[in-house]
């Protein structure tokens, strides 16, 4: 007997989650028609798959579909609405992947963070990943972060980091670079080259990390290289697979492309710290092979800051790294400045106007 009541209790719990979730996959639709966006394939599944199984559904998932393309587009809104219409007090985790979010979905889930003990879905982890997300989007996202009940906050893919004009200080600089940096450290005390990014890598480099990945792509790709000697064809051929196979085994690693900290008061008035954020900022400078673009512009970094980074800049040129494109203030020796200029990257515009120059001479 006691058997029995034990199963029909766990058939009544097990077929609760299903009128609920067929009622939030239909307020989910009705959203989506009336916001004129399409539905979420990968959400949808998610729901029917919950429904089948009769368990509850704690991960919501937005994917950007890779193909076919879906017209209209696929929105955040409509999904948050529904967990807040429908009183969803079961999720737990938020993944966004791969999608250029507006301002006012950015602005829609900031709202359901900062509401910390009021909010219908009391979200733990958030990953926004391989999206795109402009500077008032990144600051509305940031203020909503402290009143969140987030424990796990994931940015994978995010390279672009632009916080101009936000008084991070060398304390708040230091505290956001000194885990890049140190990985970056590390790997060059391990005597591993730095992690290379598929996108940037050379074939050369690419046929290295296919190889690392198992032995078995490794004999794949000599046998390609060796067969596409025979034509300019097949070359060409090899290097698209071998760069497709290896971005699916790049090293996992923080990968930093730009820094932007122009106007963040990084100065000489913290003293120590401002020479523990140069140290740690040359680290990334001397060892990351995935840094192209550094912006320090308006802060008063001075002259022993400034020569610092010239060193780095060099260093970074005897390991043959990329060279590197840095803004620095001009409230420096001239010669340092000059110098810096000299040893990082110029820009296109720059390189336009000297060629534009040259022309009008030789006519």
């Amino acid at each position: 007997m006691p058997k029995a009541k034990e199963g029909k209790r766990k058939t009544k719990g097990a077929l609760l989650p299903i009128p609920i979730l067929q009622k939030f996959l239909k307020t989910y639709e009705k959203y989506c028609a009336q916001s004129q966006t399409s539905v979420c394939p990968a959400i949808k599944k998610d729901l029917k798959k919950s429904i089948d199984s009769e368990r509850i559904l704690k991960k919501f998932t937005l994917v950007k579909p890779s193909s076919p393309r879906i017209v209209p587009p696929i929105s955040l809104e409509p999904l948050l609405m529904t967990i807040r219409d429908e009183c969803y007090k079961l999720g737990k985790e938020m993944c966004i992947w791969g999608f250029q979010l507006s301002n006012p979905e950015v602005a829609r889930l900031a709202l359901f963070l900062e509401s910390k003990g009021h909010t219908t879905c009391p979200f733990t982890t958030l990953e926004i990943v391989d999206c795109k997300m402009d500077l008032w989007s990144l600051e509305r996202l940031g203020k909503a972060l402290q009143l969140s009940s987030l424990r796990s906050l994931v940015l994978d893919y995010c390279n672009e980091l632009h916080l101009d004009g936000n008084s991070l200080l060398c304390s708040g600089a230091l505290a956001l670079l000194r885990p890049i940096a140190e990985y970056a450290e590390m790997k060059e005390k391990d005597g591993m080259a730095p992690p290379v990014s598929p996108d940037t890598a050379t074939p050369s480099q690419l046929l290295q990390m296919s190889q690392r990945g198992s032995s078995l792509l490794g004999q794949t790709a000599k046998s390609s290289e060796a067969g596409t000697a025979k034509t300019t064809l097949g070359k060409k051929k090899n290097k698209k697979g071998i760069k497709k196979k290896a971005k699916a085994l790049a090293e996992a690693g923080p990968w930093l492309v730009k820094l932007h900290l122009a106007d963040n008061g990084i100065d000489g008035k913290e003293g120590e710290h401002l020479v523990e954020f140069t140290r740690i900022l040359t680290c990334l400078i001397r060892f990351s092979a995935h840094l192209r673009e550094v912006d320090l512009g308006s802060n008063a970094l001075g002259e022993m800051a400034a020569a610092d980074i010239l060193q780095a800049l060099r260093a970074r040129k005897t390991g043959k790294l990329p060279i590197l494109k840095i803004t620095v203030t001009p409230q420096i020796s001239s010669d340092t400045f000059t110098s810096i200029w000299k040893n990082s990257k110029k820009s296109k515009t720059k390189t336009i106007q000297k060629k534009k120059k040259m022309a009008k001479t030789r006519i």
